[in-house]
Order: structure tokens, then C-alpha cells, then sequence
């Protein structure tokens, strides 16, 4: 089994329209609610994989109950903790005749140390009977930036392999804790480095400091470029399939599903590679965050060409 962790849990809402121009009022032509928050959007692919997945982190209110409900009818398991106040809402504003999206990021409830413990006590249960844990997304307001460092510590000690993905204060504490994987994307990775790396020989130099800090994968995401990753010491380049994308949201997620779902099936690392990046384009190519048509993946999985560095 694969857990997924999703401490900021939310609704994804998307709004279709026909141009959008700031400033202006605009007619939605359509409406589609997602459960959401990157964790969640994890253990949605992975399900559409055939993965088993259970979906742990914090709701609250209405908008957390029609988080749990939506992740239990796609077969996912859960088990999320709750918390007073309401689960957050994030906004996609989608512009049909460009294709360009505007991401409007709501801010959810604040956690105290009661919701901090109820999370490492279920995670430390799940994690006993699970093969992977994800760690995805922002930390919840309130929370301690080294609660993921914590709960990386707690699956290792339960036998299970950490995946993290986040940014910023929470991706630099929760190094030291060795998480077993780590995806960080361009912008992240500058934001840790403190610069910004040029071309692949760069990138790959930079992918190599987290590795040299004890991880053993590493992935660093480059949006339509494809990835670069170390993965137990060896180099590689990963060039996706060539498709003009619906959306983007959710695409490095479905990376990660990709990635931990061959890790359970203890693919080997070209097929890892292969299976995150054919479930990331497929992604790409529905107007959900989180959602891929499985036909889709298959071909781009013959698609994906993965070169050792």
C-alpha cells in the first residue's frame, strides 16, 4: 500500500472561460470541483494506475467533508484528521482561448499541536503497513516548518520510504531528516540552491548536492524539458513525449504518483522514470488536476526516452 499526506488540504475549482482579461467581469461558460491539495492529487493517480492508496492529512468543515467523500468514491481510502474552520479553496482560472491559467491560492485552517499529533499518530500507523509515504505540498499555517522533517523520521522508523515534495523553509528542514525521494522543480531547487543553474550540465550538478546529502532519488522536474534525476548514484535525463498541453496543474504530482507507484512495483529505474513522465504528460492532457486517461499514459510510456548521464 502507498499513503499519500496532504496537510493543506483543499478544493480544486476550476473556471472555464472564454477570455480572461484581469480587471473585468467574466461569465464562467464552466465550473468543475476537484478534491485537492497535492497529496490528494497523488493518490488520484496513483488509483488510476491501479495502485491501492490511502489518503491521510487534515480537513475541515463542509470543504473537508467534500474532500473525503469525492477521494472515497474514486476508491481511495482515507483517513484525514480534522480540524476546526474550513479546508481551503484553490481557484484555476482558465483562459480557453489561450490556454494560459491564473492560480488564486486560498489559505487554510490554522493547526494547533492537537492536530500535529493526531497526524503523527495516524501516519505512524499507516506508515507500518505501508511500502511508500508522500509528503506533499505547503504546510498548513500554524504548523512548525520541521513537521515534515518529524513525519519523514516517523516513517523511516516504521520501515516505510519517505517521498517528499515541497518548497522553501519545509524542503530545507526536512533534508536532513534523509527522505528516501525528493522532486523539487526548477523554481524550487533555485530557491534552495540560491541561484538559478543553466543548462543540463547545471541542473545535474545541482541534483547531485541532494543526492550528496543522503538521498537516494532524486528528481528534478523541467515542465515540458522533461527531468533530471539521481537515482541510487546514477544520472539521468528524462525527455517526455511532445503534446500540447490542456493544463499543467497537477502535472508534477502525477510525476510523483508515477514515481511511487513503480517503487511499490519495484520497477526498475528507467521504468520508474518512464511511468512518472508518461503519467505526467497524460496529466497534461485532461482539464483536472490529478486525472489522466489511462489508454493515454500507456502510449507516452512507449513515448518517454530516458538517456544515463
Amino acid at each position: 500500500m502507498i499513503t499519500t499526506v496532504t496537510l493543506n488540504a483543499a478544493i480544486d475549482r476550476t473556471y472555464y472561460v472564454s477570455q480572461f482579461r484581469a480587471g473585468e467581469v467574466h461569465r464562467v461558460a464552466r465550473q468543475v470541483d476537484e478534491p485537492g491539495g497535492k497529496g490528494n492529487n497523488v493518490a488520484k493517480v496513483i488509483r488510476q494506475l491501479g495502485g491501492q492508496v490511502t489518503a491521510t492529512g487534515i480537513i475541515a468543515g463542509a470543504s473537508g467533508t467534500f474532500i473525503e467523500s469525492s477521494l472515497a468514491e474514486r476508491g481511495i481510502q482515507t483517513a484525514f484528521v480534522q480540524a476546526a474552520g474550513e479546508s481551503r479553496v484553490c481557484l484555476n482560472i482558465l483562459d480557453e482561448s489561450s490556454g494560459s491559467s491564473t492560480e488564486l491560492l486560498g489559505q487554510g485552517p490554522s493547526i494547533t499541536q492537537i492536530e500535529a499529533a493526531g497526524i503523527k499518530e495516524t501516519l505512524h500507523r499507516l506508515a507500518l503497513q505501508s511500502s511508500v509515504v508522500v509528503l506533499s505540498g505547503s504546510l498548513p499555517a500554524g504548523a512548525a516548518d520541521g513537521l515534515y522533517a518529524e513525519l519523514v523520521g516517523i516513517i523511516r522508523s516504521a520501515g516505510a520510504r519517505a517521498f517528499l515534495d515541497t518548497s522553501g523553509a519545509a524542503l530545507s528542514e526536512g533534508l536532513p531528516a534523509l527522505p528516501y525521494f525528493v522532486k523539487p522543480n526548477e523554481q524550487e531547487l533555485a530557491g534552495w540552491l540560491g541561484r538559478e543553474p543553466r543548462g543540463t550540465s547545471q541542473w545535474t550538478q545541482a541534483a547531485q548536492m541532494l543526492a550528496d546529502q543522503g538521498i537516494v532519488q532524486v528528481c528534478v522536474t523541467l515542465g515540458s524539458r522533461g527531468a533530471i534525476a539521481i537515482l541510487e548514484g546514477e544520472g539521468y535525463l528524462v525527455t517526455p513525449p511532445v503534446i500540447k498541453s490542456v493544463n499543467t496543474v497537477g502535472c508534477g504530482d502525477a510525476f510523483v504518483a508515477g514515481m511511487a507507484y513503480a517503487e511499490e512495483c519495484g520497477d526498475s529505474a528507467v521504468k520508474r522514470l518512464r511511468v512518472a513522465a508518461a503519467a505526467a504528460a497524460a496529466n497534461a492532457m485532461s482539464d483536472r488536476a490529478g486525472d489522466i486517461d489511462y489508454t493515454l499514459f500507456r502510449e507516452y510510456a512507449r513515448q518517454v526516452n530516458v538517456q544515463v548521464l
